[in-house]
């Protein structure tokens, strides 16, 4: 069963789980199994404006079309590579007088190239869009309320010159979408920016320890692996983050994917102790105090996400200040409600330019997150990205250089060589060993042309924290 850049995975019944990819052939750590371009996609609804609607960059200056007046891309390359799924829909929202929602928009763009190539197996993919799964049989009343809204205002923007399709096969199709839409994230990886279909994505089935990773990178998808993988093996990939206890875990598996997760790290609870650690030795807290101190943190996670929106950062600080010494006596070191304070603090702290407090919490977050973590985890990655910049703003020159190397190590396999994080790391990587140089041969002049640089230039500020943790993999209403 291979097709076109497919022939080193096939389709096969897995046991318990419907279909699934194994592989036909030997990948190491790193390795691109395939690459798959989106069946369809289309850009979220509050950020038409600054992404193209092409390749999905993020860009100060798009051109818009000049017909529809809704779609925006990088330049006329990216214009004319869109013309062919933008055609359709560029003369309905000048139709429709606007342009509809994302769902819809991606409905319609599925429908418009079903129209033009049959619902059969389209070049490159090892299923047709007729044998997705849809799930809509396991939806409940208000998934069903939302799915008979969408059809509605499907309805009210198709075409009456377009193929016309039943009611039936609109709800699969808006079903496909709600199960397998598939996150875009812009090109450095750190925000989710658009919905896709990727058939052949969508039969990797879900592992909380899995063996391949899935990247946005340059247009297409890339299915990675992060083990080595033996011919015959199943590829998996993981729908959710694994910093949550087995049972959190599958109970987001069956509300959003409709299925209970069996894998091994479900089924033996592997790692929930550590997640769950609670200090130990002689002042070994009791249950009722662990209790208390969980339900402190999850309460003090409520109003850091309410500040956070309302923009209220030294507010945050203050919560999180607060949450660590009530958590400190209390929670061990690889605890997950104390690992996502420290999380948010560092990151928070690092962007109010209070590099050295960053540093020391960014350092405790990264050690918890490499006893819990996979080595090779995107998410490890990125945290232990943050944490090297963070310590490199702080003048702690040594550990940052070193956290950076980790990171890079671990996006060489997680994202690629060629991925713009990965590129970027390695120049920070470069200027990192430089400085080390520096100051390992003199510290004194290291400090001085340090503090020389810092006032000719103005600190590079880190982004603002967002609300989201990073991208999920699939597009799923929460």
């Amino acid at each position: 069963m291979t097709k076109g850049g497919m022939e080193s995975v096939e389709v096969f019944t897995s046991e318990g789980k419907g279909r699934g990819l194994k592989a036909q052939k030997e990948f190491l750590p790193g390795d691109v199994i395939f690459a798959e371009p989106a069946y369809a996609a289309v850009v979220f609804d509050s950020l038409t404006h600054v992404i193209c609607h092409t390749c999905f960059k993020r860009q100060e200056r798009l051109h818009r079309c000049g017909q529809c007046k809704f779609a925006y891309y990088c330049d006329r390359t990216c214009q004319r590579a869109a013309w062919l799924n933008h055609k359709n829909e560029c003369s309905a929202i000048k139709k429709h007088g606007k342009a509809p929602t994302e769902n819809i928009r991606l409905a319609a763009r599925i429908m418009w190239k079903i129209e033009r190539e049959g619902s059969g197996l389209s070049e490159g993919c090892l299923v047709s869009i007729d044998d997705l799964q849809n799930h809509v049989d396991s939806f409940d009343e208000e998934e069903k309320k939302e799915l008979r809204a969408d059809v509605e205002s499907f309805l009210e923007f198709w075409p009456p010159q377009s193929q016309q399709f039943g009611m039936q096969y609109i709800s699969h199709i808006f079903g496909v979408i709600s199960c397998n839409g598939f996150t875009l994230s812009d090109q450095r990886g750190l925000q989710a920016v658009g919905v896709g279909i990727f058939p052949n994505l969508c039969q990797a089935n879900h592992d909380c320890w899995p063996n391949c990773t899935v990247i946005f990178n340059n247009g297409k998808i890339e299915l990675r692996a992060l083990s080595k993988i033996s011919p015959g093996d199943e590829l998996t990939v993981s729908y959710v983050d694994f910093l949550n206890v087995s049972e959190e875990r599958r109970k987001q598996l069956k509300k959003q994917y409709y299925f209970d997760c069996s894998c091994e790290h479900c089924k033996k609870q592997i790692k929930d102790d550590l997640m769950l650690a609670v200090k130990e030795g002689e002042g070994k807290p009791s249950a009722e105090t662990v209790k208390e101190v969980v339900q402190f943190s999850k309460d003090t996670l409520e109003k850091i996400n309410k500040a956070r929106l309302e923009g209220l950062y030294h507010e945050v600080v203050k919560l999180c200040r607060e949450c660590l010494k009530k958590q400190e006596p209390v929670l061990g070191d690889t605890n997950i409600y104390l690992l996502r304070i420290l999380s948010i603090a560092s990151e928070v702290l690092s962007y109010l330019q209070m590099f050295e407090e960053a540093a020391d919490y960014a350092k405790r977050m990264v050690d918890g997150y490499l006893k819990i973590y996979h080595p090779n985890n995107a998410q490890l990655g990125m945290a232990v990205m943050r944490a090297g910049v963070t310590h490199w703003h702080a003048g702690l020159i040594e550990a940052g250089h070193g956290l950076i190397c980790k990171a890079y190590a671990i996006l060489l396999i997680t994202h690629g060589p060629s991925h713009p994080i990965t590129k970027d790391l390695e120049v920070m990587r470069v200027q990192t060993e430089m400085e080390l140089r520096m100051f390992q041969q003199n510290e004194f002049m290291y400090y001085k042309m340090r503090e020389a640089a810092l006032k000719n230039q103005k600190i590079q500020v880190m982004p603002e924290p967002s609300n989201e943790t990073s991208p999920s993999l699939f597009h799923k209403k929460e």
